[in-house]
C-alpha cells in the first residue's frame, strides 16, 4: 500500500477595522440592519464615477506585514480582478495580482507568500433555492487577503494558524476578525499525493474548499478532504482541480464548480487608480509604522514564560485580552516575582471560576465589568503574603468581591477573617477539634500523618479560616503528645 502526504496552502481573507470603505466614503458598516443603506455612487459602480484609495487600509496591511517580518513592497497597484457574479456591482473587483503590498514573512512556523488588499463583495442570501438576494452594505468594504506557502501538512496546523493569525489581527487591531460574522474567512486548498511523488516535488491536483467560517470547520474539512482524495487515489481515480463547499451539517465537502485559474479573471491594472510608490509616502515607513506596533502575541508569550506562568495561564492572557489586561494590571503594582505568581494563580482559577459559575462557559472577558478593580485584588494579594488572612479566607473574601465590590481588609475584619495567631484562642479551637474526632485523633497518634491534616482542616473550618494554619498545626501535635 503506498503512503500518501497531503499538503495545505490556506487563503484567509480578513475585513479591515476602518471608518470609510475602501474606494469611497460609504460607512465600513456591512452589519447595518437596514439592507443596502451603507451605499454610494462609487461603490455600486455607477458609471462616471471615481475610486480613492483609503489610506488607513493600505497602512492596516503594512503594518500586518512588518509584525509578519515580511518584505513591505516599494511599488504596489491595483488591478480588476473581471468577473461576474450577482453579488459584484462593477462587473470586476478591484484588488492586487502582480503587485502586492506585503510579500514573504512567517506566522506559526507557516511561510507567507502574500498579503494584499482589495474591497469585499456584496453578500447574498438565498431563501431557501426559490430566490436570493444581494445586500450591498459589504460591497467595497475594505479586505486583507493572506495567502500561505503551500507547507501545512495537518487539519491542526491549518486551525492554529488561523487562531494565530485571528489574534494577530485583533492584537494590531486592524480587524475584529470574528468567522461567525464573516469578519474572517478561511479557504483551505489542499492536494493529497502520493510520498513518491512529493519526493520529486510533484503535488496532487488541488481542491479549494470554501464555506469554513469556524476554526474547527477549517479542521474538519481539511481532514475530510485528506481522506476523501487519499480514497480516491487508492482506488486509482484521478482527483479534479475543482472547487467545493464545506456542509457542515452532513460533515463533509460538496462540489460547487470547476476551478478557475488566474488568467481566467482577465487581471490589469486598475486606470482610474494612481500607482503607491511607499517610500513616498511617510506614513507607509518602515519606521514610522513600527513605531506603532503594540507587544505582539509571540513577544507577550515569551515574557510571560520568563516570569515563570504556568502555558495555561500564558494562552489565557494572550488569547482573551481582557483577561491579560486585567492580569497586566494587576501585576503592574507588584515588584516582587512571588506576588505575580500567586496574583495568577488566583486570577485563572478563582475569579475565572467565579466568572464561569454566573455568566457560563466562555465568558472570560467579562472579567472587565469587575465589581472591584485591579488596585483592590492586589491589596488581596497583598494580605495573603503579609499572612494577615489565610489562603482559604481569601477565597471567601474574593467571592464578596466579585458580588458586591469592596476593599479586602474591611470585608476581612467584617467576616472576622483576620488570621488567629494568638495561641490561647487556637489551643481552644485545637482542643474542640480534638474532643470532636475522637477516633482521627488516635489514629494520628498511631502513624497515620493524613489525620493530621484532616484535624488542620476542622481547625480552619472551625475559624472560617481565620486561625494561622502553622500554629494550628504545631498546637494540634503539642497536644497529641
Amino acid at each position: 500500500m503506498k503512503t500518501y502526504k497531503p499538503t495545505i496552502g490556506l487563503e484567509i481573507h480578513a475585513e479591515l477595522a476602518t471608518r470609510t470603505k475602501m474606494f469611497c466614503d460609504s460607512p465600513n458598516d456591512p452589519f447595518n440592519s437596514k439592507p443596502n443603506d451603507n451605499v454610494c455612487p462609487v461603490c455600486m459602480g455607477h458609471p462616471g464615477t471615481l475610486p480613492v484609495i483609503n489610506k488607513k487600509a493600505v497602512m492596516h496591511v503594512l503594518r500586518v506585514g512588518i509584525a509578519l517580518g515580511s518584505e513591505i513592497a516599494d511599488f504596489s497597484e491595483f488591478d480588476r480582478k473581471n468577473y461576474f457574479y450577482p453579488d459584484i456591482p462593477k462587473g470586476y473587483q478591484i484588488s492586487q495580482y502582480e503587485h502586492p503590498l506585503v510579500s514573504g514573512g512567517e506566522l506559526a512556523r507557516v511561510k507567507i507568500t502574500r498579503v494584499h488588499l482589495e474591497e469585499d463583495t456584496a453578500s447574498s442570501n438565498h431563501d431557501d433555492g426559490d430566490y436570493s438576494l444581494i445586500d450591498f452594505n459589504r460591497a467595497g468594504v475594505p479586505l486583507m487577503e493572506l495567502v500561505t506557502e503551500p507547507v501545512i501538512h495537518s487539519a491542526e496546523q491549518a486551525g492554529n494558524f488561523g487562531r494565530e493569525l485571528q489574534l494577530l489581527l485583533r492584537t494590531l487591531g486592524v480587524s475584529e476578525a470574528n468567522m461567525e460574522k464573516g469578519e474572517m474567512r478561511v479557504e483551505a486548498n489542499i492536494s493529497v499525493a502520493s510520498t513518491e511523488q512529493t519526493t520529486m516535488k510533484e503535488f496532487g491536483a488541488k481542491v479549494e474548499v470554501k464555506n469554513l467560517n469556524s476554526f474547527k470547520s477549517v479542521e474538519k474539512a481539511v481532514a475530510y478532504e485528506i481522506l476523501r482524495q487519499t480514497a480516491l487515489l487508492e482506488s486509482g481515480e484521478k482527483i479534479e482541480q475543482e472547487t467545493r463547499g464545506w456542509d457542515d451539517a452532513k460533515g463533509k465537502t460538496v462540489s460547487q464548480r470547476k476551478k478557475e485559474d488566474s488568467h481566467d479573471y482577465r487581471y490589469f491594472p486598475d486606470p482610474d487608480l494612481p500607482k503607491l510608490k511607499i517610500s513616498e509616502i511617510p506614513e507607509f515607513s518602515s519606521v514610522n509604522l513600527k513605531k506603532t506596533m503594540p507587544e505582539l502575541p509571540w513577544e507577550k508569550r515569551k515574557r510571560y514564560q520568563k516570569l515563570g506562568l504556568k502555558p495555561t495561564d500564558v494562552h489565557i492572557y494572550v488569547s482573551i485580552p481582557e483577561v491579560g489586561a486585567f492580569f497586566e494590571s494587576v501585576t503592574a503594582l507588584m515588584s516582587k516575582k512571588e506576588s505575580i505568581l500567586l496574583s495568577s494563580n488566583y486570577i485563572s482559577s478563582d475569579i475565572l471560576g467565579l466568572i464561569k459559575k454566573k455568566f457560563g462557559e466562555g465568558k472570560e472577558s467579562e472579567i472587565s465589568k469587575l465589581s472591584f478593580v485591579p488596585k483592590e485584588f492586589a491589596k488581596l494579594i497583598l494580605l495573603i503574603e503579609k499572612k494577615i488572612i489565610s489562603s482559604r479566607a481569601a477565597k471567601d473574601i474574593l467571592t464578596v468581591m466579585f458580588e458586591s465590590g469592596g476593599d479586602p481588609e474591611i470585608i476581612a475584619r467584617e467576616k472576622d477573617l483576620i488570621q488567629k495567631s494568638d495561641t490561647d484562642t487556637i489551643e481552644k479551637i485545637a482542643e474542640e477539634v480534638i474532643n470532636e474526632n475522637q477516633k482521627v485523633a488516635e489514629d494520628y497518634k498511631r502513624g497515620k500523618q493524613a489525620s493530621l491534616q484532616f484535624l488542620i482542616g476542622q481547625g480552619m473550618k472551625k475559624s472560617k479560616g481565620s486561625a494561622n494554619p502553622e500554629v494550628l498545626k504545631t498546637t494540634i501535635i503539642s497536644l497529641l503528645s
